[in-house]
This record gives structure tokens, sequence and C-alpha cells, in this order.
């Protein structure tokens, strides 16, 4: 993009082309690592490959973004993903939600929490109203979120609550996984301190885990008999 007018990369196009398998990815904090690794992964696609995927972000940081690190990533505007993009291939597509302030990397800042927050929220429905076919979040930086009415310890609560906003009737827990190709490990708790880690320790809570994370094995990862160690 360098010596180029940001906006002739930014073509315009009112949704997705439909094609099986569009991810919802959330911008994260825009000051943040998030917007690279997501221009990275797009320069990448080919190489890698990657599925397509949407990201729900500012378009004019985008570009700003991708001309600072050297990448050259045209950008297409959608209103919201369908099931997948035909587009990907030749254009990053892009659910803008606009920051409110500049954006200067490495320095967050809070007046861009709102949009952060919308990211998450718009991504979340469009998963949920089966609009895209799975959400992937970037990283957010919680302290300047709670300026911007952020009340959640993390990421994966906030998703338990949009869960449950989405299916009245149910109460998701939130279980978090991380995962490599030999071993995934799920924290019996998360986002708490470790003084009250003890108190939060129960045969309830490791069964009610232990349970979700063999349904998870079975229906996500394919995984038969999944052998499962507590420690």
């Amino acid at each position: 993009m360098q010596g180029r007018d940001k906006t002739s990369r930014i073509q315009v196009a009112s949704e997705c082309v439909e094609t099986e398998g569009c991810l919802a990815l959330s911008g994260g904090d825009p000051a943040g690592i998030g917007l690279d690794i997501a221009l990275e992964a797009w320069s990448q696609r080919r190489a890698v490959p990657l599925p397509p995927f949407a990201i729900y972000a500012d378009l004019n940081t985008l570009a700003a973004r991708a001309q600072l690190i050297g990448l050259d990533v045209p950008l297409q505007a959608i209103a919201a993903p369908q099931s997948g993009s035909a587009e990907f291939a030749h254009a990053l597509p892009v659910v803008h939600i606009a920051n409110a302030h500049e954006v200067v990397p490495g320095k967050p800042s809070s007046g861009n929490g709102s949009a952060v927050i919308e990211a998450i929220t718009r991504a979340t429905a469009d998963v949920a109203e089966g609009r895209a076919a799975a959400l992937v979040t970037n990283p957010i930086a919680k302290h300047v979120l709670y300026a911007a009415g952020f009340s959640h310890p993390g990421h994966t609560e906030f998703l338990a609550e949009l869960a449950a906003r989405h299916f009245p009737g149910t109460a998701p827990v939130s279980v978090m996984m991380l995962a490599a190709d030999e071993l995934r490990v799920v924290p019996l708790t998360i986002h708490v301190a470790l003084s009250r880690v003890p108190g939060l320790i129960d045969r309830g809570s490791i069964e009610r885990t232990v349970r979700i994370m063999d349904a998870a094995l079975r229906r996500d990862f394919g995984l038969s008999r999944p052998r499962i160690a507590v420690t």
C-alpha cells in the first residue's frame, strides 16, 4: 500500500458472497496486535491455508495498520457475513465498526472501548443467528474497557453472557480450553485471584467441567473415547 491512497484499496459490497464456513473475527483492541495478526493471516491464507473470515473492525484503522506494517491488503466492506465469502481470495472482508478516537499502536484508549465491545457483540450475534460459522476473538485490553461499561473479568465470561442473551432459558457455563495437537487443557477456575481458587473447587464444579470437556472433545475434536486426567 506504500504510496497509494488507502481509500483506493477499500472495495465496498453489501455482503459476503455465499460460500460455506465464513468465520466471524472480532478485531480486539485496535491499538493491539489483533489487527496485525488478521492482516498477516489474510496475507498467508494460501500458504496455511485458512478458511474465509470476516473481521469486525474500523476500515480506516485497518488500512493504516496494513500500510504501517508493509502489507498490501485490499479491504472489502460488508454489511454482514453470510456462510462464507468467495471474495476472501481477493480482499479481506470487513464489518466496519468505527473507532471514536485516533488509534496509536501500542497505546490502548478507553475512548475506543465501545467499538471493541460492539465488535464482540455483533460477531457473536452473527454466529448465534447463523450468519457466520464460528467466532474467533482477537486480544482485548480489559483495563481500558471498564470505562466503556465492560464489567466482566475476561472474554470468556462475556461470551457466556452473550450466549444467554441469544438462547433464553439456558444457563451457559464458560469453559476455556487451551489446545495443541498433543494436549488440551481446561483450567477449572479462570480470571480469579489465586487466593480464591481453593474455595471454588468442589466435586460439582469438577464433574460439570469434565462433562463439558468430554462433550467438546467428542463433538469438536472428533475423539470417540477422550481420556481426561484431573490434576
